[in-house]
């Protein structure tokens, strides 16, 4: 009997303008995606979806892409936010015909606060423009989201396989890691947001404000400020897995020994699980307190 031919991720055909030049695009690419944006456009949404993007002119059509091919049966909008980019991001997000803002001061909390600061929609979602997401992403994360007392989502994230990163290996390191991750989220769900895959209502972060003052773990921070009004929870569901680049794990050096790195952290912070503390370490090992900003 012959095997069955394997189908392919549901990421595949985005690879073909992830990674690569902005030019080498094609022309009918690139007007699929605008006229498909433009469709995806709600005079008054429900859901603001806020791609920020810094030098990100070799990933941007494909996250793009990603985000054109949304299904979503809530009325959404989609704008993006060029954080001082010095390549061609800007000249893309005019291309694309979403709205867009300029946010002249570097960092990722500036980013994320330029894009609360202009969401219309009730729901606020984040977006990084080197991250794909499927087509049914906002419907689970909003359809969690819309529960009564719940206050934010957090989702997981995958990476695409390379020559040097297996399928297999990837999927071993993030089973591990999501283990983890949901057994810390139980009672420290602010210690498992990840700002790529993170949905919250607008108001209330709006009314807590993302914190700039820190090099990363504005996420956390403000997680761990809307956990005063509800639940977080943390979506585990396939359907609303990103794919993104390999960010931090590369600076590791290979994966085995970013997840042996992360792997010891984890048992240092077993401790973590079972704590209820009002305070949160960013990746800078800075300590968050909501009442001391």
């Amino acid at each position: 009997m012959m095997n069955k031919k394997m189908k392919s991720p549901w990421y595949q055909k985005y690879l073909s303008a992830y990674n690569v030049s902005p030019n080498e695009v094609p022309t009918a690419v690139i007007d699929l995606i605008a006229s498909q944006l433009k469709q995806q456009q709600s005079e008054h949404p429900l859901v603001t979806v806020s791609v920020i993007a810094y030098n990100e002119d070799k990933n941007l059509w494909a996250c793009l892409w990603a985000l054109s091919d949304l299904s979503s049966r809530y009325p959404i909008e989609i704008i993006g936010v060029n954080n001082n980019s010095t390549d061609s991001t800007e000249t893309i997000f005019k291309q694309s015909g979403i709205p867009y803002f300029n946010e002249v001061q570097n960092g990722c909390g500036f980013a994320r606060k330029c894009g609360l600061e202009h969401a219309r929609g009730a729901y606020h979602m984040n977006i990084d423009a080197d991250t794909l997401y499927p087509v049914d992403y906002v419907n689970i994360m909003i359809g969690h989201l819309e529960q009564t007392g719940v206050v934010a989502v957090s989702s997981t994230w995958g990476y695409v396989p390379d020559k040097e990163h297996t399928a297999f290996s990837l999927w071993l390191y993030e089973r591990m890691r999501d283990i983890f991750l949901y057994l810390q989220s139980i009672k420290r769900p602010e210690l498992s947001v990840r700002g790529l895959v993170f949905a919250y209502r607008t108001a209330l972060a709006q009314e807590i404000g993302i914190r700039t003052d820190i090099k990363r773990g504005e996420d956390g921070s403000l997680a761990l400020g809307l956990k005063k009004f509800g639940k977080i929870v943390f979506v585990r569901n396939k359907k609303a897995k990103a794919i993104t680049g390999y960010g931090t794990i590369s600076a590791d050096g290979s994966l085995w020994n970013s997840f042996k790195i992360r792997f010891i952290n984890g048992i240092k912070n077993i401790p973590l699980i079972f704590s209820k503390k009002d305070q949160y370490k960013d990746e800078d090992s800075n300590l968050i307190d909501p009442k001391n900003k």
